[in-house]
């Protein structure tokens, strides 16, 4: 029953009877039950906090379309909270439509009338999957930082790693700056066969020319001015382990060819020396370069790139990944509040709007200093959107960015959403009229552009 203990569940339902019992019946055995009358706050409520289980009736008092409804409302819920577990309320005569919705991600569903036997054993049993699945899915921590992600763009990043961590693959991390290709080449390691072993990080495009062989492959004694003690190189320092090679792209050619010979040879020969020394390690590189670029004969060997690029992993820019924006402001707002010795926070309901309107150039780095800050700087215990404060520094990307500046109809219609949306703290109502559109027309805007 620990899992109950700190589960957060929230019941939809526009029958009153039905909210009372469920909360009675619920909040002796879980940490905190919200309910909720009026579908038309779904969003609101789920942006606000996260939940791990939503309870959902599957038909309301015609809203969409009747018998529809809960079908309707379990895609919102999928599409803006992908980790929420659904359950489905429904009578006797809407079996074939639940079942429809465990096609659709629904976890499971209760008749109606329920026994409360079977609602505890149901909500126990896919908490206790959550959690399953919750350690598997650590296993892709770092050590310092977890990788957080639930978007379709993270679960194919997941996926290589899993394939990959395990191997002696060479692998080269593709990405922006504030992307977190630090923590993908950790995670490589620490899920490979070497974790217990040496991993040892070189940022290769700060080396001067004279310090990379140095740094690389070591000294000995006297080979030059400064050389008063024998000295490993990095190379050497990671053997039986990892070596990553951070702005891999970076480094001139002489570098390269220098790099290229000893990944040829698994030896290198510290200055001063004339005795090579064998060398096993896992070679991770990352750049920020595009790959294009890296193709150019002129600035990059090729001989080099398929040396060090068996497999490659692209750390997706934030700006792509959906949701995990959600989930990544609640995780850093959560740290943070830790950290600074704050009591938790609540989100008010534009606060993630703006997050998500707004084009993150420097990925999730900027992310983490401006909530950072707004933990910092924010009194009370709601977070609203006048408290984040966007850096002037980061420069917006040219990438597919929604700005008030493009003049395609629907980044122009998606940014007036947004805007009204914000304005109006979510109220879906409210946000159609100021539109002059019905709120069924909204809905389907929303589920257009993935709002």
């Amino acid at each position: 029953m620990m899992v109950l203990k700190n589960a957060t569940i929230l019941v939809i339902d526009d029958d009153v009877d039905v909210l009372t019992a469920l909360r009675l019946l619920l909040k002796p055995l879980v940490k905190e039950v919200v309910t909720e009358k009026n579908p038309s706050n779904i969003a609101s409520q789920i942006e606000r906090t996260s939940y791990d289980i939503i309870i959902l009736d599957m038909n309301f008092n015609g809203l969409v379309n009747t018998g529809n409804e809960g079908i309707f409302w379990l895609n919102k819920i999928r599409k803006q909270k992908p980790e929420t577990s659904v359950i489905l309320m429904t009578a006797y005569a809407d079996i074939d439509l639940a079942i429809r919705g465990l096609k659709e991600g629904a976890s499971d569903f209760l008749m109606k009338p329920w026994k409360n036997e079977k609602i505890v054993e149901t909500i126990t049993t896919i908490l206790s999957q959550k959690k399953s699945q919750n350690t598997q899915k650590k296993q892709f921590n770092s050590n310092t930082v977890e990788i957080i992600g639930n978007s379709d763009v993270m679960t194919d990043v997941f996926t290589k790693l899993k394939k990959v961590a395990p191997t002696d693959a060479n692998v080269l991390i593709l990405g922006e700056n504030g992307t977190g290709k630090d923590l993908i080449a950790r995670a490589l390691h620490d899920n490979s066969n070497r974790k217990h072993q040496p991993f040892v990080k070189v940022d290769v495009g700060a080396l001067t020319e004279s310090l990379f062989e140095s740094e690389l492959f070591g000294y000995k004694k006297g080979a030059f001015t400064d050389a008063r003690e024998d000295r490993k190189g990095r190379f050497e320092a990671a053997h039986g382990g990892t070596l990553f090679l951070d702005e891999i792209g970076n480094i001139s050619l002489a570098q390269q060819a220098r790099l290229l010979t000893v990944l040829q040879n698994r030896h290198v020969t510290p200055l001063g020396s004339n005795t090579s020394i064998p060398i096993d390690i896992r070679l991770v590189c990352a750049t920020n370069i595009d790959p294009q670029i890296l193709a150019d004969e002129k600035k990059f060997r090729k001989d080099l790139i398929y040396r060090i690029n068996t497999v490659d992993i692209i750390a997706p820019p934030l700006r792509d990944r959906g949701t995990d924006i959600t989930e990544l402001a609640h995780h850093f707002v959560t740290l943070y509040a830790e950290k600074y010795n704050k009591s938790p926070f609540s989100f008010d309901s534009g606060f993630i709007s703006k997050l998500k309107n707004h084009d993150f150039p420097g990925n999730v780095r900027e992310l983490q200093y401006v909530l950072e800050r707004a933990v910092i700087m924010t009194d009370g215990s709601v977070l609203k959107p006048e408290d984040l404060v966007f850096s002037s520094i980061e420069r917006p990307s040219s990438a597919t960015s929604i700005t008030t500046k493009s003049l395609n109809l629907d980044d122009l219609e998606k940014n007036a959403i947004l805007n009204v949306l914000e304005k109006n703290k979510g109220n879906v109502s409210k946000s159609a009229k100021e539109l002059g559109i019905t709120r069924a027309a909204l809905y389907r805007r929303l589920e257009k552009y993935e709002l």
